[in-house]
């Protein structure tokens, strides 16, 4: 039995009904937390980590986010998502990287997680054209060496890419359309049977630390068969049915257009909304939407950075929160935020929420901040009885912050330090599942001076064949930018929250 006591330290739990810190220790055996007291004796052996001066608190959860952006990081601005998606993941022209460096590409974003206290993530990968079990192996692989906790997709669509916005059959030319038609997608029972796979040789790994979620890309960009399916195989599972809903006014646009009904409703239809349901964004939803997801009990992974920098909006937390919505905080890809610090997250996510409205009652706490990052995402992934706050039984995974940092002189409130303060600079010691993987602001489970020479060597001749694959996807862009001109267009500002929609005209 291995055991490590922290002693001595400024503990947040963040378990529900508890506020503040304390001083005391906690001990942790065979990975899991024992016990969090005063005074606790050390087991015969015990690695003990001196706490004083240093605060104690669960690791941070991301919620959502990409590692197929991560080389991305510093490349684009200024571009809605539905042009920015042209050249972050491009049409015409893409291929996959060589295992190497997607195997790099997934270590880097893991590492830069975890020297900013992000214990666990939810990884979105996406990786055109197909469905590689050894390629998805790679990527369990990293997360894997890296010693963090991760739910990792194999994200998947199978409609046409025209189909799946409005406006876009009238707008893009027959010629480019037929190039986009030719993309042959992959058929649901073959999705199936390859996930299948995955939970046979992936799902799981590394003490139940790593674990595969079914991830539909959108409603609007799968079938009903498909988002059916996987929802009955995340339910069979025990899993995560993470998608994409109402990110951009566009796609508030779709529902109605392709439906005859928002999004939310459309799911709802389906009778694919229920706990099991991750929606990353949720920023143009309804009244009416909101209450739909409160009933059936769904999650949301609220990205506050990459919403404001895609130009996408702001998402109503308030509400969701008010209405019973599960909310987590995630970073999305590198590409749409350029970070994959959490503390980021939680400043901005803080802020932007005041600009909301002019009732203080309406904006967001430190406190309730702080929860999103950490229970918050738990539950966004399924594992809030796994991770996500410091008490008995739970996995230890959890972060040491320096107090003596600028970020907490001279100190007031511990909650409102971290949110408004913090950036994660003050990160001493990660744990995970009960192994240190960071001490001292060094990583102890890979060479980070080696992995950060061998991308500065690597990555440039993969960048730059990436812009000849933007220059080819760039005649794109005009039609684009129409899709995203007459969706904006549209007076639906003031329905966004009003309960039904105004009626649109339906294909």
């Amino acid at each position: 039995m291995t055991a490590l006591l922290v002693r001595g330290a400024q503990i947040l739990t963040m378990a529900r009904g508890q506020t503040g810190a304390f001083a005391g220790d906690m001990l942790v055996r065979d990975g899991r937390i024992e016990t969090i007291g005063q005074g606790i004796e050390p087991p015969d052996g015990a690695e003990i980590i001196e706490g004083r001066g240093k605060l104690l608190m669960p690791g941070l959860v991301n919620a959502h986010t990409h590692s197929s952006e991560t080389f991305f990081r510093g490349r684009y601005e200024k571009m809605p998502l539905e042009i920015w998606l042209l050249y972050a993941y491009p049409f015409f022209g893409n291929r996959p990287v060589p295992p190497r460096l997607l195997y790099l590409r997934t270590l880097l974003l893991a590492m830069e997680s975890l020297k900013s206290g992000v214990t666990m993530l939810s990884d979105d990968f996406f990786e055109t054209p197909g469905h590689d079990l050894d390629r998805l192996g790679l990527v369990f692989d990293a997360y894997d060496h890296a010693g963090i906790r991760a739910n990792i997709s194999s994200a998947v669509m199978n409609v046409p890419a025209l189909d799946a916005l409005p406006y876009a059959r009238e707008i893009v030319p027959r010629d480019l359309a037929a190039r986009l038609d030719a993309f042959t997608p992959i058929s649901v029972q073959a999705y199936l049977e390859f996930c299948e796979r995955v939970f046979s040789r992936l799902h799981g790994r590394a003490n139940g630390r790593l674990r595969f979620m079914l991830a539909p890309s959108a409603p609007q960009r799968c079938t009903p068969e498909l988002m059916t399916a996987l929802h009955a195989l995340s339910r069979r599972h025990g899993v995560p049915y993470h998608t994409h809903v109402l990110e951009t006014k566009t796609q508030a646009v779709t529902g109605p257009d392709l439906y005859g009904r928002s999004l939310i409703h459309y799911l709802a239809d389906l009778g694919l909304l229920g706990p099991n349901m991750v929606i990353a964004h949720s920023v143009w939803v309804s009244d009416a939407d909101i209450a739909l997801m409160g009933e059936a009990g769904v999650a949301v992974a609220h990205n506050a950075v990459s919403n404001l920098k895609l130009g996408a909006g702001i998402a109503p937390v308030r509400r969701l929160l008010d209405a019973g919505v599960a909310v987590g905080l995630g970073t999305d890809g590198l590409s749409s935020n350029d970070t994959a610090r959490i503390f980021d997250v939680m400043r901005v996510a803080a802020l932007v929420q005041s600009a909301t409205g002019p009732d203080p009652k309406d904006w967001l706490s430190a406190r309730e901040i702080l929860q999103a990052a950490t229970l918050g995402g738990a539950r966004t992934a399924l594992l809030d009885r796994v991770t996500g706050s410091l008490e008995a039984g739970k996995a230890a995974d959890f972060i040491l912050l320096d107090m003596g940092s600028t970020s907490f002189l001279p100190f007031n409130d511990v909650e409102k330090h971290l949110v408004y303060a913090e950036n994660g600079g003050s990160v001493e010691t990660v744990v995970v599942d009960g192994k240190i993987v960071m001490r001292d602001r060094k990583l102890l489970t890979v060479d980070e001076d080696a992995v950060l020479a061998e991308i500065a060597e690597t990555v440039p001749p993969l960048l730059a064949e990436h812009a000849r694959v933007e220059a080819q996807n760039r005649v794109l862009e005009p039609f684009m930018q129409e899709i995203h001109r007459r969706a904006t267009a549209q007076d639906i500002g003031m329905q966004r929250y009003a309960g039904d929609m105004p009626p649109w005209r339906h294909g």
